[in-house]
């Protein structure tokens, strides 16, 4: 389907209606409407895994022909792990505890009035991405649990793989018996429908979450009419501590590079305590060795001919590639002004056996997720036991870290009495 430019307004109109007319439906819907429609939705995406992977060449085609970078074709390409790996992502989301109606607190005031605190639904959701097609999945299937009907606008790249997936998502809605309309894809690649979304829609869009590379974030933090919930980048760091296990640095500072490099949590930065300057070398040769281009300063340099010298402008980049900027710093403190100088707050990690020096840290660094002898690409809802994530909140207000089913909930307050009046 298309759109002309003029036809945007009525379009996004039409779907912002329908969402609001099925947020009290499925804010009502029962946890097993749900489960049933995640469980259906992720039989049907593998009964369908064929017709997933055809969309899917279609869209690589394109991108290929575009020239799309490899961190950007990485992301959009889909396999049958990765098809297999989306179903397996439905299942866990119906698995997980529904936290519409818990009751987060409760407590009885000397009056005798009973006080709770009850998870309700968000409202309706936008969300806007670029690349990824498993975000068609990951958020649809939250906000469904969450009892928020989502309004889901990808990229043009992956627009053909956006549209197999949302059927799946429909087959699962349709066959629990809820309305179609909880799960809506916006069904232009018209650039327009995004600043519709941004600055036309309050009325029908309860929050927006951007997903995607620095400039469409940036786009939706300084645009959008609703609150939003979201991460300009991940500049994330590694601080390899003079007490930290050889081996263990190695492996870590590998992974938390190169096992996907096109991914938020990703490590851009490696800080290396001047402590244990025996450390740095076999770190570095093994990221060269491993076809990461490596940009240090004096210090690194020093290590190996093929490290290129760092610019001011390499400590706060994200550069989605294999690509790693390598500082020697002071100690632990030093580790920690640089992250608070140049980190974007979303995950920074610390290789250290010292569990003093590790506490400190964890305490001290001021970002979404912090990690101890661990990998920055666990960065993600799925790690983290949430069944998924629409992404990585480095906000202060309402999330932060992954955003999953809970932080797509907000809450009420249920306040019982027998009587009473205020005085």
């Amino acid at each position: 389907m298309s759109e002309t430019a003029a036809d945007i307004p009525a379009l996004m109109t039409r779907l912002g209606r329908a969402a609001r007319a099925a947020a009290p439906v499925l804010a009502a819907a029962t946890t097993a409407q749900k489960n049933t429609a995640l469980v259906a939705a992720a039989q049907a995406m593998r009964a369908r895994s064929d017709t997933i992977l055809a969309a899917n060449e279609e869209d690589m085609t394109r991108a290929r022909a575009k020239g799309l970078n490899a961190a950007m074709v990485d992301r959009l390409r889909l396999d049958s792990t990765r098809v297999e790996a989306m179903a397996r992502g439905l299942d866990d989301i119906a698995a997980l505890p529904d936290p519409v109606g818990s009751v987060a607190a409760a407590w009885r005031r000397p009056n005798g009035l009973e006080f709770e605190r009850v998870r309700v639904p968000l409202g309706v959701v936008g969300i806007i991405y670029e690349s990824r097609p498993n975000v068609t999945a990951d958020a649809g299937a939250l906000c469904l649990k969450a009892g928020n009907p989502v309004i889901l606008r990808g990229g043009s790249e992956s627009g053909a793989s956006n549209r197999a997936i949302h059927a799946v998502l429909v087959a699962g809605l349709e066959t629990a018996g809820l309305p179609r309309e909880a799960i809506q894809l916006v069904p232009t690649a018209d650039r327009d429908a995004v600043g519709y979304m941004l600055a036309s829609m309050r009325e029908y869009i309860d929050v927006l979450v951007p997903r995607g590379g620095k400039a469409l974030v940036a786009r939706v933090q300084a645009e959008a009419r609703v609150p939003v919930i979201g991460h300009l980048e991940g500049v994330c760091h590694v601080y390899v501590d003079r007490d930290a296990d050889p081996d263990m640095a190695r492996e870590i500072v590998h992974n938390a590079k190169l096992r996907r490099t096109g991914v938020c949590g990703a490590a851009e930065t490696l800080l290396v305590d001047r402590g244990g300057l025996a450390l740095l070398a076999p770190i570095v040769r093994d990221l060269l060795d491993a076809g990461c281009e490596v940009r240090g300063d004096a210090t690194t340099g020093a290590v190996d001919p093929r490290v290129r010298p760092a610019t001011e402008e390499d400590w706060a980049t994200e550069y989605l590639d294999a690509v790693i900027a390598v500082r020697v710093v002071d100690g632990v403190d030093a580790a920690i002004a640089h992250i608070a100088r140049y980190g974007s707050s979303h995950t920074e990690a610390i290789v250290t056996a010292n569990s003093a020096t590790a506490e400190r840290f964890l305490a001290r660094v001021d970002s979404a997720i912090v990690l101890h002898n661990a990998s920055t690409q666990f960065a993600d809802g799925g790690e983290f036991g949430m069944g998924a994530e629409i992404g990585i909140s480095t906000d202060r207000f309402h999330a932060r870290g992954p955003v999953g089913v809970e932080q797509l909930t907000s809450y009420k307050y249920v306040v019982r009495g027998a009587g009473q009046t205020r005085r």
